[in-house]
């Protein structure tokens, strides 16, 4: 009688595969089982019966898709954190790389698969936002093979001279995130991602942002400002919007209900959708599942000043799809009283009571933390978190089956 031993590898950045039947030396037939580390180096093999096995890679992708000056660099910085160590650039490689690197995530800004520098898409009278301007195939191979556990040269577009430089040498992480304005764009690189995001800033709310930062910062007059949206907008409408179709979930973000004709954009109100039966994610609720939900929060329990906190949550449809959709109107006057607020939340994915709270806390000077956009970017990276487990948990079900074969 033979017994077969399993190993598995605390690293979840391996490779595997199969192949035919071999005979040893006394004519039994036997499978082997080789673990490669993401180098192509050989780890660790085991002899089974029936043939070769060598694992695909594990690198879960996560695409992020949003305008420019929309949150993206905040929302990383949640994600990366809620997976613990800080993101930082590459060590020893270019300062102006754009990617950023932790101990399980790396993060790809998509604008490096521009295919024209600065002063080509001038001549050829395109933006940024345009396909165009931009190597999808590049993109695509990239991106796939990152998936598939081989390491990629990436180009690196160098936002401060607006030229194309180098590539860098990019290894497969646990997680990859692609963030910019075309991760769905082209449906070869959507098909790659396990997930997707979309940050979507209403354009009063982006106008309004835009004035504070560009004038109050950079000196710009309000003229040039409404000039630079309205260029970029026949692109955006065409090219950027229309791919929260295709996104898991959404953080739409509104001018306020509380205050009647609000145009300063300081007071928010956010929308979670969240798209149902995605794999691997269970849509967050509020008191009931499924139900319609109204809720006024404020109260003993949570400090409430002008105008207030108002949450909703109920299901709905987007682009044909079923949603259930979480709202949060008004901001936090106190971050420690969030806790109340998140112990009647549901389907959070936390690891402990008042996670949600520590996450917010831990980062209280980014911005968005007073107001639905921080907590529903917390929120959704906790989701990211659960499903990266569950997927490397089937991932790791599916390698034992396959030895059983």
């Amino acid at each position: 009688m033979a017994v077969c031993t399993v190993y598995t590898l605390q690293s979840l950045n391996s490779s595997c595969s199969i192949s035919s039947p071999t005979k040893t030396h006394m004519g039994f037939t036997q499978k082997q089982v080789f673990f490669y580390n993401n180098s192509g180096n050989k780890a660790k093999s085991r002899k089974l019966r029936g043939g070769e096995i060598t694992c695909a890679g594990d690198t879960i992708v996560i695409g992020l898709a949003a305008d420019s000056g929309c949150g993206k660099s905040t929302f990383m910085r949640r994600l990366t954190s809620v997976f613990g160590g800080a993101a930082s650039p590459p060590k020893g490689g270019n300062p102006d790389s754009n990617t950023l690197i932790s101990d399980t995530t790396t993060v790809i800004c998509l604008d490096d698969y521009h295919s024209l520098d600065r002063t080509g898409r001038k001549e050829k009278g395109v933006t940024a936002l345009d396909p165009r301007a931009n190597d999808f195939d590049l993109m695509y191979e990239q991106v796939k093979k990152i998936k598939d556990g081989v390491a990629v040269e990436k180009p690196i577009y160098n936002h401060v001279s607006g030229l194309l430089d180098p590539p860098e040498l990019i290894k497969p992480p646990k997680i990859l995130v692609i963030e910019g304005l075309h991760p769905m764009y082209d449906q070869r690189v959507r098909d790659l991602l396990d997930f997707s995001i979309y940050l979507d800033i209403s354009n009063e709310v982006k106008f309004a942002w835009k004035i504070q930062r560009d004038m109050a910062e950079r000196g710009h007059s309000l003229e040039s400002i409404k000039a630079s949206i309205e260029a970029r907008k026949p692109d955006f409408d065409a090219y950027i919007d229309p791919q929260k179709q295709y996104a898991d979930a959404v953080i739409e973000v509104l001018p306020t209900k509380l205050i009647p004709d609000d145009n300063e954009g300081k007071v928010l109100r956010v929308k979670l959708i969240m798209k149902e039966g995605v794999k691997y994610f269970n849509p967050v609720y509020l008191f009931d599942e499924g139900s319609t939900v109204s809720w006024i929060p404020c109260g003993r329990k949570l400090t409430c000043s002008y105008p207030g906190i108002k949450f909703a949550y109920g299901p709905d449809t987007y682009f044909g799809h079923e949603v259930s959709v979480l709202e949060m109107d008004g901001q936090f006057d106190r971050l420690d009283e969030l806790i109340y607020v998140e112990s009647h939340l549901s389907n959070i994915s936390t690891k402990f009571y008042g996670e949600i709270t520590q996450q917010m806390l831990k980062h209280a000077d980014f911005p968005g933390s007073n107001n639905g956009t921080g907590l529903f970017q917390t929120i959704v990276g906790l989701k990211i978190r659960d499903l990266f487990e569950q997927i490397a948990v089937d991932k790791s079900s599916g390698a034992l089956e396959a030895t059983k074969a």
